[in-house]
């Protein structure tokens, strides 16, 4: 299953862009790559799984993350900070 790339809003509230997904080198478990649209604009990976289960808000089942923007498949990640 893939995910759309494009902007997601977290149930509470934070924006984050979604590249698309990848697989877990050790264990091959499909992730998301995402990356926070607010603070120090982190990079993050989430279970497949997990990032699209709904969560029980106020009673009502709603999306983890939902589609604000679609946007063309993309994977321009920022560039990496040498060591």
């Amino acid at each position: 299953m893939q995910v759309q790339p494009g902007i997601y809003r977290h149930y509470k509230g934070p924006e984050y862009r979604v590249f698309g997904t990848a697989r877990h080198s050790e264990n091959e478990e499909w992730v998301v790559v995402y990356q926070c649209l607010y603070g120090d604009f982190g990079l993050w990976v989430r279970p497949l799984a997990m990032f699209l289960e709904t969560v029980e808000v106020d009673g009502e089942q709603v999306p983890r993350f939902a589609l604000l923007t679609a946007e063309a498949g993309r994977f321009d990640l920022p560039p990496a900070t040498e060591a």
